[in-house]
Parts: C-alpha cells; sequence; structure tokens
C-alpha cells in the first residue's frame, strides 16, 4: 500500500501533500524534530523524532518502500529512498531520479566547500506560487501512477 513521507520540519507544500492524499485515501507520514500543527485528517500521523543530526532522515529512510513516495530537499535522504525503490519529490515539483542522484549529492558537496570558502553566499531560490503549482501537478500524477502500481 502505498503512502506518502514528508521530511516535514521545512517543508512549504504540507497542506498540498494533504489535499493531494485526501483525495486518494493515501497515508501520510509527517515526521519532524517538533510538534507542528497539521491537519485533522485521519490519514496524517504526526510523527516527532528527537532532536539530533539525521534522526527524521532516518526514520524516514528505515520505513519507506518501493510503493511510496518521500517528500524533501535532504538530497543525501533522497539518495536513501531511491535506493529502497521509492519516488522521491522535492517541494518545488522536481522528482530525484537514479540517473541523477550522483550529480545532485556532488553538486550539494561543491556549493558546501565553495560556501565555506566564502566563494559564493546565499542559498537557494525564494520559494514561489510558480513551485506550489509545479508541486501540486507532479504530486498529483507521482500519487496516480503510484496506485497503478
Amino acid at each position: 500500500m502505498t503512502a506518502i513521507y514528508v521530511d516535514a520540519d521545512a517543508c512549504p507544500v504540507k497542506d498540498e501533500v494533504v489535499r493531494v492524499a485526501d483525495r486518494h485515501g493515501v497515508a501520510v507520514h509527517m515526521v519532524s524534530n517538533a510538534w507542528m500543527r497539521l491537519s485533522e485528517s485521519p490519514l496524517v500521523e504526526r510523527v516527532v523524532v528527537p532532536e539530533g543530526p539525521d534522526v527524521a532522515d532516518d526514520w524516514i529512510a528505515e520505513r519507506i518502500g518501493d510503493t511510496d513516495i518521500a517528500i524533501t530537499t535532504d538530497i543525501p535522504l533522497a539518495a536513501r529512498c531511491l535506493a529502497a525503490g521509492a519516488q522521491v519529490l522535492t517541494p518545488a515539483g522536481k522528482a530525484f531520479s537514479e540517473d541523477g542522484i550522483g550529480n545532485a549529492l556532488a553538486m550539494r558537496d561543491l556549493m558546501g566547500q565553495l560556501r565555506d570558502a566564502g566563494e559564493i553566499r546565499g542559498g537557494a531560490a525564494a520559494f514561489s506560487k510558480r513551485d506550489r503549482t509545479r508541486f501540486l501537478d507532479t504530486m498529483e500524477a507521482t500519487v496516480r501512477a503510484a496506485l497503478k502500481g
């Protein structure tokens, strides 16, 4: 049975995930390091893990399977979920793939080194309304495909 795992601490599309999940009757696991106000949908499980590096990631990676969907911007977590056979989306609606995850990990490491060296500053672009729309479209298509098997 398909389930959705959300790396929820900084996820800007929690409401959108629940909306799509409710429409299709899919369980959602919102995993975070702190309690947060979420939809009261019976399909939503609120999972609060202890503080610590990668604790939420570990919880998701240990449970996700090949019929499931993960929502995260964390590239190492995305790689772990892909290795388990899951589909992985960013909140901006980009799908990670087995073919591209190695490049994404390498780019993440390079950008971290450049930031540490002071060569670049700032972070990702601000989340936009267009990103939210793209996410909804991609999420809907991904859930439908997962349910078809």
